[in-house]
């Protein structure tokens, strides 16, 4: 596995633990793929069903099929999917969003600082449920009307994280009044907050639809930088064709530096069989330093039908 370094907010007692759950998290590798289920509450059910959405999306579960067929997919996901949908895929590494808002009504007026559940919580719910809960994730607005209290909360919940040995990853987004939200300067002033709140992730945009895919990513190096100790990961960004998806990918990790990849919708929005090709492609690409080439080759691979006793699927 690629070296780590264990952060000092990790107690001495707690850092088997913590080192176990960071190896869990990146399938062992130091990369992470993280499959965007907090979706649920963000896009509440706009991508969930419609025109070019798999039927099979319609149920929260379709989430957690795909996650255990992924071969290395993190689900992150708020605690009452998980409660209800774990227990049957007890194998899945999953991360809890502590905190999240709807789509509905202007984003200005809505402060998704307070979390839903404390730390003290996702260690009990961890140990009663026997389940893979790895870390926790939260989002930061900056340059919001709430950047304040998002920062100072996630701050909190990262140090109580690191002390129960748990990760954690920051979902860190540019919002607000004239705040140019794909701007590399910007985003890589995000990662490097990222850093200074201790965060073992960070999943920020990335600007997708550049002509030059290549100087784009050599420019989204500042952002890797800024970040240091905190690892990267890019969202998924817009539908696009999967082999668009794949070579951005590569640039992403090859190039820019990034560790990893959080997808939702171009994910989900699948049926089963087409996401678990989609997941083994960006996987391969992900932990195994395959090029876009051939991880195209796997995505276009139909013979190998996505498994359904997902109970025993394992991922390491």
């Amino acid at each position: 596995m690629t070296d780590f370094k264990i952060p000092a907010s990790v107690p001495g007692n707690k850092k088997s633990e913590y080192s176990d759950n960071y190896r869990k998290l990146t399938k062992n590798r130091g990369n992470l793929f993280l499959i965007a289920g907090d979706q649920k509450v963000e896009h509440l059910n706009d991508d969930f069903i419609g025109a070019n959405v798999s039927s099979e999306d319609a149920s929260p579960e379709h989430l957690f099929k795909i996650a255990a067929a992924s071969q290395g997919g993190v689900l992150a996901a708020h605690l009452g999917l998980i409660s209800h949908y774990g227990h049957n895929y007890k194998q899945v590494p999953y991360i809890i969003k502590l905190n999240g808002k709807s789509n509905l009504g202007p984003n200005d007026d809505k402060d998704s600082s307070p979390t839903w559940w404390t730390i003290a919580d996702i260690v009990k719910f961890k140990k009663q449920s026997g389940l893979n809960i790895v870390g926790i994730g939260y989002t930061i607005y900056l340059g919001g009307k709430f950047e304040s209290q998002l920062l100072a909360t996630a701050a909190s919940a990262i140090w109580q994280a690191h002390q129960a040995g748990l990760t954690a990853v920051i979902w860190m987004y540019p919002r607000g009044k004239n705040v140019k939200e794909e701007n590399i300067h910007t985003i890589a002033g995000g990662a490097g907050m990222a850093a200074a709140l201790d965060a073992d992730f960070v999943k920020i945009k990335y600007p997708y639809g550049s002509k030059n895919t290549k100087l784009t990513a050599k420019k989204f190096q500042e952002a890797v930088m800024a970040a240091g100790h905190t690892k990267v990961i890019c969202v998924g960004g817009s539908r696009r064709t999967v082999s668009e998806m794949l070579k951005e990918l590569e640039e992403q990790i090859k190039i820019s530096g990034t560790t990893g990849l959080a997808m939702g919708r171009n994910l989900h929005q699948r049926s089963l069989e087409e996401a678990t090709r989609l997941t083994a492609a960006l996987g391969s690409i992900i932990f195994d330093n395959k090029s876009a080439k051939e991880a195209l080759v796997i995505y276009n691979n139909k013979t190998k039908k996505a498994k359904k006793n997902y109970k025993f699927l394992g991922l390491f």
